[in-house]
């Protein structure tokens, strides 16, 4: 059956049909509340159940797996434009969460990539790049994982994508689990110091709801007249020019010398190069990085409800063993981060440092919050100004990790590439150590400039 626009039509609208009854399901159902699912989780969940691959009751189009390639490229497309890369005068007042950060970032990579070499490697005949599917899925997330799927496919490695979107599913269920027991934890240890009962977590936050007028956040901004355009299109064509430039810049480059490189690693490449290009111009001001940024978050959404479910539960099933000790070793990890690491770093107010990490270390930064929520209902810590400022010296480094690490593996690079990342992490580790003396989590929240030590 040939592929036509209208199946691509009746696709979305068959996602969007299901991202509608996730959030009427988290909106209707305290069970649903309880595990504080995202509407996209449940929507890919509804798709992979009653698809093709399962009871056949939607019918998805054959080329609907291959539609997380390209919304990742618009992710990634998104990023330059959506907030600020200066690193001057940021990173120092936040080093610490940033060592921190960074360390168990690329720890992450390294010993998973270690793991599956060394202890699964002895028992299973597993591709090269098969331990790179812990951090892609866990502390990388959709992106990543659809990101080092796409690398790992070109490359020869079929499977990649459909075991990256599994981690990174599991990763969020994981983390929500996990995250809510070990804050139960938390709270009767009376590690929490901000909160003493998991009750006080905002209505709108379990329901994902916001029904207070004033609570509402704007998506975006007009930066042009109606008249002439309206600001989303604008704003939406630009995204989608750096996309399709992307796609032209990875075709030249395979035309010239016949490597193919995915879609997201260009399409951040020529956002960038587009954003150095706008900000010699007054047309820089024109460019609302809100609206970007609901434009990413409207992508991230479909890549997340697309990657779920386009998992082939065949695939899934020849690699179940290795795939969940693979995963089970990540979980690990993330304890052992939250239970030992997290409290000798920051000492005082630690839990809400370690839940948050615990969150974006197995599921997404959104996971990260909504834990944080839980033991820091009125965001008085500070968790959050220290990762946003951090954040700035940390979001190149986790770009730079998802087109890195599969490029590594293809090239033969493996042992280096595992060296690199647990040297740096280790050495990250021992900065964050000596970070110095922490501030009270009181006085710490009243501006940036008391953020960290």
């Amino acid at each position: 059956m040939n592929y036509t626009p209208w199946d691509l039509v009746l696709d979305a609208g068959f996602l969007s049909a299901l991202l509608i009854v996730g959030i009427l399901l988290r909106a209707r159902f305290k069970m649903v509340q309880a595990m504080m699912l995202p509407a996209s989780i449940i929507a890919g969940g509804l798709g992979l159940a009653l698809g093709p691959h399962a009871l056949n009751v939607i019918p998805f189009s054959d080329q609907f797996g291959s539609y997380a390639g390209i919304i990742n490229g618009v992710v990634f497309a998104s990023l330059p434009f959506a907030g600020s890369f200066s690193f001057r005068g940021k990173l120092h007042g936040a080093r610490k969460m940033w060592a921190y950060s960074v360390s168990t970032y690329v720890l992450q990579w390294g010993l998973g990539l270690l793991f599956a070499i060394i202890i699964l490697g002895q028992f299973f005949d597993l591709p090269d790049g098969f331990g790179l599917l812990l951090a892609a899925g866990f502390v990388g997330g959709f992106g990543t994982a659809a990101a080092v799927g796409s690398s790992m496919e070109a490359a020869g490695w079929a499977d990649a994508s459909t075991l990256g979107f599994t981690s990174a599913t599991i990763g969020v269920l994981v983390g929500v689990v996990g995250g809510l027991a070990l804050a139960r934890w938390g709270v009767k240890k009376g590690h929490a110091k901000l909160a003493t009962s998991l009750a006080e977590i905002p209505q709108d936050m379990r329901t994902g709801l916001v029904p207070v007028v004033s609570k509402r956040e704007p998506i975006g901004h007009g930066t042009t007249s109606e008249g002439t355009v309206d600001p989303l299109t604008l704003h939406i064509g630009i995204v989608a020019v750096v996309t399709a430039a992307g796609y032209g810049v990875g075709l030249g480059i395979e035309a010239l010398w016949g490597v193919k490189v995915p879609l997201f690693a260009t399409a951040f490449l020529t956002g960038m190069a587009m954003r150095l290009l706008l900000d010699l111009t007054p047309a820089r001001k024109y460019v609302d990085g809100t609206t970007v940024k609901s434009i990413s978050g409207t992508a991230t959404d479909l890549l997340v409800a697309v990657g779920i479910a386009s998992i082939v539960p065949s695939i899934v099933m020849s690699y179940a063993l290795p795939l969940a000790l693979l995963l089970a070793f990540g979980v690990v990890y993330c304890v052992l981060i939250f239970r030992f690491l997290t409290p000798r770093i920051f000492k005082d107010g630690w839990l809400e440092r370690g839940l948050f990490t615990w969150g974006w270390a197995t599921g997404a930064v959104a996971t990260g919050l909504a834990l944080l929520k839980v033991v820091d209902p009125k965001s008085k810590s500070g968790t959050i100004e220290e990762f946003g400022i951090a954040y700035v010296g940390f979001s190149p480094v986790e770009i730079l990790m998802a087109i890195v690490a599969p490029f590594a593996i293809i090239a033969g690079l493996s042992g280096q590439f595992i060296v690199a990342t647990i040297v740096l992490g280790i050495g990250l580790i021992f900065v964050a150590l000596m970070g110095g003396g922490r501030a009270d989590a009181g006085n710490r929240a009243n501006s940036f400039s008391n953020v960290a030590p």
